[in-house]
């Protein structure tokens, strides 16, 4: 697995869209949504009822207790992925659909009109933390770092056990040559999805990098 296709992942998009974007690449004519397709009004997102969002928050803590005590990668895996589904609720209609027009423009390589989408998912709902990490990656792929760091870091304030936005960061400060942060980072991974197979080995890369610094 390539260094950018296990950060995608780790990102929680596809294969498909894990590649490093060139930002001087001339982009393609971009899509627009439908003129047939109901757009939901602007006004819909509704306020989470107390019940399910301690249902969620509950689902997610027996989830994370688990995936903390499974050490075998492949059982690991559905529990990562429950994860995932719950941090992908947004409980708006208009959100899940700016979030669909903004994958169907990254597997179109519309990078910028996806960029559009994912602004006004951000804007319309601040503490849906899955927007803030869908915009950091593809701050990431489009080699937007400092946007991304600063998006990474608005889903942690939401959400500071997304494993996938750590290892962004830790992916952006390796590149940025700060090692010992990226380290720190990947071992915060490690922590919460001890089975992470790219997070333990980047965990030994770093470690021996680190080691062998005569500095």
């Amino acid at each position: 697995m390539t260094f950018l296709l296990a950060i995608g992942l780790a990102f929680g998009i596809n294969a498909a869209q894990a590649q490093l974007i060139d930002p001087e690449q001339p982009q393609s004519e971009p899509i627009l949504p439908d003129e047939e397709a109901i757009v939901p009004p602007a006004d819909d997102v509704p306020t989470p009822q107390a019940s399910d969002q301690a249902e969620g928050d509950d689902r997610l803590d027996r989830l994370f207790a688990e995936l903390k005590r499974t050490r075998n990668p492949r059982a690991a895996k559905p529990l990562a992925d429950g994860i995932w589904a719950e941090w992908r609720r947004s409980g708006s209609a208009t959100t899940d659909l700016y979030v669909e027009w903004a994958n169907t423009a990254l597997e179109r390589d519309q990078f910028n009109v996806a960029l559009d989408f994912l602004d006004q998912v951000v804007l319309r709902d601040p503490d849906y933390a899955e927007g803030w990490n869908r915009r950091a990656t593809l701050h990431f792929h489009m080699a937007n770092y400092k946007k991304s760091m600063n998006d990474i870091a608005r889903v942690l304030e939401l959400e500071p056990r997304h494993f996938g936005a750590l290892s962004g960061m830790a992916a952006i400060l390796e590149r940025n040559g700060n090692v010992e942060a990226a380290l720190n980072a990947w071992l915060q991974v490690a922590e919460l999805y001890p089975a992470m197979e790219s997070a333990q080995s980047a965990i030994e890369r770093l470690s021996e990098e680190l080691a062998d610094d005569p500095a």
